[in-house]
């Protein structure tokens, strides 16, 4: 009978969820090694699950230390799973695919939508099936967009800093959201999901997307430009490509109407940072203020020119974040991790280059 396939699993769910991944990836007969750097309570998770799991302890944002788990003792590993977005580059995979293992990678696992953390080509080439769970947290995401929305239009950054310093400020009304136009880049599950609840809310709302599919009350305009001159607030819902890479940039901000505010939970790298810095400084450029969820720069390496800027509402990247929708996710991401190591890709969702 053939061994167990192997499972890295680089940063599993947090709290309590990491015992139901666990046990979700054991009850499909998988031998799992835990990372503990990215466990938070690392002793009380070694002692918990010793002798079910075996335990790494690395930096899943070096590549160099990545390449050496694999390689340790010739063993590889026959799947991967990420949650936060491991660069998991050429190099990696080819060393992870390296026939001399006795485990070489056949797949990787994203708990999660986004996969430009993955060199999908590479992987095409190399023949690693990488699957992802789209639509797990569309929910949350939307939320959160709005809940975003909502802080700057009625200025409760500011407002909060300056209560918070023992001013009482009274600033000019704001305007109610039955007044505003939202716009939404990016029409799949999370635009929609915003779509639906800005809706519910009394905002008017318009969308661009490459696909674009008729949704209730949103108003489907051709292009970027035309959804940019309308937008109040504008929210984006687009994956990380070549084609979106800066998508919004010092052209693009300028086309917003005075006072606008945007919102940016897509992915890092979307929005040219320096450009929207300069434009937040700028007290006559029409966007008023920003609330950005995703950075080029993140974890470990976070760094951002909006550091600072008092109209700039920062988060961690969190905006997925929910009980439900990070559980959803990690079991996913395990079944679906289980079929392909079995041989049964069918409706298992895989992303392409």
């Amino acid at each position: 009978m053939p061994s167990a396939a192997r499972v890295l699993l680089l940063d599993a769910a947090p709290g309590e969820l990491l015992g139901r991944e666990l046990e979700r990836l054991l009850g499909h007969g998988l031998d799992v090694t835990l990372n503990l750097r990215r466990v938070e309570r690392p002793d009380e998770a070694r002692a918990a699950w010793a002798g079910r799991v075996a335990f790494t302890d690395l930096d899943l944002f070096d590549p160099a230390a990545l390449v050496a788990e694999v390689r340790c003792g010739g063993r590889g590993f026959d799947a991967v799973k990420s949650r936060a977005g491991a660069p998991l580059r050429a190099g990696f995979l080819a060393a992870a695919t390296d026939p001399a293992l006795a485990r070489p990678l056949r797949a990787i696992g994203r708990a999660g939508a986004g996969t430009d953390h993955v060199d999908l080509a590479a992987a095409a080439r190399l023949g690693v099936a990488v699957t992802h769970t789209p639509g797990s947290n569309a929910e949350a995401v939307a939320e959160f967009a709005l809940a975003q929305a909502l802080a700057l239009t009625r200025q409760l950054v500011g407002l909060n800093a300056a209560c918070q310093q023992g001013a009482w400020v009274s600033p000019g009304p704001s305007r109610g959201l039955s007044g505003l136009r939202l716009g939404i880049v990016g029409l799949g599950r999370t635009g929609r999901a915003l779509a639906v609840r800005a809706r519910a809310l009394g905002l008017r709302v318009s969308a661009g997307s490459r696909t674009p599919a008729p949704l209730e009350g949103v108003e489907l305009l051709g292009s970027l430009d035309e959804l940019l001159a309308v937008s109040d607030v504008l929210s984006l819902h687009v994956p990380l490509t070549d084609a979106t890479r800066n998508l919004i940039g010092a052209r693009e901000l300028a086309l917003l109407p005075p006072g606008a505010v945007l919102v940016h939970t897509a992915r890092g790298g979307v929005v040219d940072e320096h450009a929207l810095a300069a434009a937040l400084r700028d007290p006559a450029h029409p966007l008023a203020a920003a609330a950005v969820d995703t950075f080029v720069h993140e974890h470990a390496a976070f760094a951002s020119p909006l550091v600072g800027l008092p109209n700039a509402l920062l988060t961690p990247h969190v905006a997925g974040m929910t009980r439900d929708a990070m559980e959803r996710a990690a079991l996913r991401c395990a079944d679906q991790l289980a079929a392909l190591l079995a041989g049964r890709p069918e409706g298992v969702p895989l992303a392409r280059p």
